[in-house]
């Protein structure tokens, strides 16, 4: 697994009942057709996502994200910068955490200033200014990679809420 592939499997989630196609999330993801192809064919190896690569098999990326990714895929919080806001500073987690520090995802084109989180693809800021949704479940991802356990307990319940 490549921390890209939870960001395409989240992405689809994010979609819910529409129809998408493979060229769709490279072009939302800003990432390559072959490089889409490639994590769905790793997600289904790994037991994520179904055989037809059309359907994400939710208890298994719940388990994944809950008991592996912040192993898997470590942050700690490095210098201030500008960029996209993300864990307990973004949606939904800004309506239930108070907190002086904010974590953003580096990036020229944010709008906050706050201590950087190394996203888990480059492009993820980008698509997430387009995308509310998944900038909501990427935010609650990062949460779960750099809280405390009162932060991630929050978080594993709103995520469980956007998966179910």
């Amino acid at each position: 697994m490549r921390p890209h592939d939870i960001v395409l499997l989240l992405k689809i989630v994010a979609k819910g009942e529409e129809q998408w196609y493979m060229k769709d999330l490279a072009h939302e993801l800003y990432i390559s057709q072959s490089e889409v192809s490639e994590s769905l064919n790793r997600s289904v190896i790994a037991g994520l996502i179904a055989n037809d690569k059309k359907r994400v098999l939710f208890s298994a990326v719940q388990e994944f994200i809950f008991y592996g990714l912040k192993y898997v895929y470590p942050q700690k919080p490095g210098a201030m910068v500008r960029g996209v806001v993300t864990a307990h500073s973004a949606e939904p987690l800004a309506n239930h955490i108070q907190s002086d520090q904010n974590f953003v995802w580096p990036y020229a084109e944010g709008e906050h200033r706050g201590f950087a989180v190394e996203p888990l693809h480059p492009n993820v800021p980008k698509a997430c200014l387009r995308d509310k949704k998944l900038h909501e479940l990427l935010a609650l991802i990062d949460a779960i990679r750099l809280g405390n356990v009162r932060e991630q307990k929050i978080a594993m319940d709103e995520l469980k809420a956007r998966l179910n």
